[in-house]
């Protein structure tokens, strides 16, 4: 970048120089413009790596621009291509697009889009990558979306420009049809508008793969970054505890990432908008100029004042005026969208709910509850909805106006002119069309005004779960939770608290030695469950020490297990992949946990959480203990929905199918102390505390 600031500088020096020597300060405008687009340039490492590609665009076609500018200004652009010399407010407005994005990058909002957007265009992974029609290529992740991202953006610019060749084109044609010139008719329909025509489209279909390739490896990318950030170090388990800003992080992870990157079913994200807004910025400069020309001696109605570009300022105040009525209408569309959305992902998230416990609410009879809180739940989509109807229906009526109203302004101004034959048709028609490019580009934020509010709202909710992940991650360790030297488990002055600050367990000091099983009792709530999620280390709220044997494989096993939908390979041995143990040690941890029923259906794919009963899906859990041998096994009541045959039955199995784990447990029958050498009570400590007591006990 510093190397791009220098040449601008010197491209403005030049100018700046020759301004003098002509005494034109025109080329002092544009040595001004250039040397802030040379300092912007110089500071922009400092700003978003996202925006930072639209500054290295601006500021390379400052400097070529500017070079073919001056050389003409010095009298070196050749005689035949006197009709193409370059107008210095091209050179002037990509400095000023630099600018532009640099001053940009400082406004609240745009820093919380490019800091989402910052994660993909710095990714350095290792990747490769093909965009039709161009041969394939390695290079890393963000190499791979600037190429994309510059190729986009010049194509959008030489679109535009080919749309002000072909106004000229509609100029010529149309002054054809007025003199009815059979062959300039012709002429300019075969040889000026076909070719441009073809080349607008097939740079239409480029642009559309290569968007299309893009947007994939974009959100491909960021939806990877964001499970990665949302899983690691259980994260989304400390967010569901802690609560607060990340409603439904599915939704967020599944829809919004694709609406910031692409829109979704509107259309419009943070890619569309930032190239549609150069491409306005670009069509905006490009007619400008051609309506300012083509209006530069208009006079206002019923005078001989002239106004130069006349229709111009006509544009410009009526875009203006009517995106501030826009804006006061539809200022509440964003915070109505934001809330729309996390209402439809109640109402799934409840459905979803109530399939998974669907036997549970039919053994209750729950039914007519249920039909109240969906009726409920969806009543709320209902009432916001019309909330936004409310507000779109006042928006729909103004810009419905504004839009019929639009396209006439040109030709009411310009008629006095065509009718006085001052103008011709051609120039006339050109004149619409210039005006309607201007004033398109000018009513960019009421044209998109809807889109912007969605965009907006789905922005909020990523950015208050990238809150809410960091303030997951930053809960820490339950405790100073390290490898301990010897072989045994202890806790030292380890106290826990709820999610809500309340101390359930204080001062538990003990050790558990290795191969010697224990029982751990105690009332319900007295902080046994929440004793082994610490160990585990997925409890983070507590402090205190609690020191693991080197290198141990630890593995608790809840009360009610989770069993994933799909094959029941899987299921079993879940969280590992299935090809990490033979079919046959599979079979046999399932005969071991008297599943021996379901082996012929290893490969059936089928949501076994609801086929399998609470007993079945605890043996399932007892098999993948089985198969995963770890060192340290807590099961928290992972036996209290089996009868007490079957759970001795499952006990004695452990025992001698795993000699070298040490097994840990949660229970209330009585039965279970047979199995364990020791029992831990966890005894009252006053106020809802508890503490975990030793008593020494020989296994019968």
């Amino acid at each position: 970048m510093k190397i791009l600031a220098a040449l601008v500088a010197l491209v403005s020096v030049a100018a700046a120089i020759i301004g003098v020597v002509k005494g034109d300060n025109t080329l002092h405008l544009v040595a001004a413009a250039g040397l802030l687009c040379a300092y912007t340039t110089f500071r922009s490492p400092d700003i978003s790596r996202f925006l930072q590609i639209f500054v290295s665009i601006f500021a390379t076609e400052t400097i070529l621009f500017g070079v073919l500018f001056l050389v003409a200004q010095i009298g070196f652009w050749p005689d035949s291509l006197d009709d193409y010399v370059l107008p210095e407010s091209l050179p002037l407005t990509v400095a000023i697009f630099a600018i532009l994005v640099y001053a940009l990058s400082f406004v609240p909002v745009v820093r919380s889009m490019t800091a989402i957007a910052d994660r993909y265009f710095n990714a350095g992974d290792p990747t490769r990558a093909r965009v039709w029609p161009f041969p394939s290529y390695s290079g890393t992740e963000r190499g791979v979306a600037v190429a994309m991202v510059v190729l986009l953006v010049l194509i959008n610019q030489a679109q535009v420009g080919v749309q002000v060749r072909l106004s000229f084109f509609s100029r010529d044609w149309f002054n054809a049809v007025q003199n009815k010139d059979e062959a300039a008719f012709w002429a300019q329909l075969i040889s000026v508008f076909l070719p441009w025509a073809f080349l607008y489209i097939g740079m239409a279909v480029v642009e559309y793969v290569v968007q299309s390739t893009l947007i994939i490896r974009w959100r491909r990318w960021l939806t990877d970054n964001y499970v990665g950030r949302w899983l690691d170090r259980h994260t989304h388990y400390r967010i569901s505890l802690e609560g607060g800003l990340a409603d439904n992080p599915d939704q967020r992870i599944a829809e919004d990432v694709n609406r910031f990157i692409d829109g979704g079913q509107t259309g419009y994200g943070i890619y569309s908008f930032s190239i549609l807004l150069i491409s306005t910025l670009s069509s905006l400069v490009s007619f400008a100029i051609v309506l300012w020309d083509l209006s530069r001696n208009f006079t206002l109605p019923g005078t001989s004042i002239a106004v130069p570009g006349f229709l111009f300022w006509v544009a410009l105040i009526y875009a203006g005026v009517g995106t501030l009525i826009t804006h006061l209408i539809g200022r509440p569309l964003v915070a109505l969208a934001f809330a729309q959305q996390r209402y439809e992902a109640d109402f799934r998230f409840s459905l979803a709910r109530l399939r998974e416990y669907a036997e549970q609410v039919a053994l209750l009879a729950g039914e007519p509850t249920e039909k109240v809180t969906l009726k409920s739940r969806f009543g709320a989509i209902v009432t916001n909805y019309f909330r936004i109807v409310g507000v779109r229906k006042n928006l729909t009526a103004f810009t419905a106006f504004y839009g019929q109203l639009s396209p006439f302004i040109p030709y009411i101004v310009a008629a006095p002119f065509y009718f006085a034959g001052k103008i011709t048709l051609g120039v006339m028609t050109q004149t619409a069309r210039a005006f309607s490019s201007v004033e398109g580009a000018l009513t960019f934020f009421i044209t998109y005004y809807v889109s912007l509010a969605e965009f907006k709202a789905v922005l909020d909710r990523l950015t208050s779960f990238d809150t809410s992940i960091e303030a997951g991650k930053r809960l820490g360790e339950p405790s100073a939770r390290a490898a301990g030297a010897g072989a045994d488990l202890t806790l030292d002055d380890l106290s826990l608290r709820l999610p809500n600050g309340r101390q359930i367990v204080k001062d538990a000091s003990l050790s558990l030695a290795r191969g010697e099983s224990a029982l751990l009792t105690g009332p319900s709530g007295s902080g046994k469950s929440t004793l082994f999620r610490a160990i585990s280390g997925i409890w983070p709220f507590g402090e205190g020490q609690i020191d693991l044997p080197a290198g141990a494989r630890v593995m608790l096993l809840p009360q009610k297990p989770y069993v994933p939908i799909g094959s029941l390979l899987a299921a079993v041995t879940y969280p590992a992949e299935p090809e990490s143990f033979s079919e046959d040690k599979i079979k046999d941890a399932l005969a071991e946990a008297k599943l021996s029923a379901l082996i012929s259906q290893l490969h059936v794919e089928d949501n076994w959480a609801q086929r399998l009963s609470g007993g079945e899906q605890q043996r399932l859990a007892i098999a993948r203990a089985l198969l995963a041998k770890p060192d340290w096994l807590f099961l928290d009541e992972a036996t209290a929905a089996m009868d007490e045959a079957m759970e001795a039955e499952i006990y004695e199995i452990l025992f001698k199918a795993l000699p070298e784990t040490t097994i840990v447990s949660i229970g209330h029958r009585a039965s279970l102390m047979q199995f364990h050498h020791r029992r831990l009570q966890m005894k009252p400590a006053g106020d809802g505390i508890f503490t975990p007591v030793a008593d020494v006990k020989a296994a019968e």
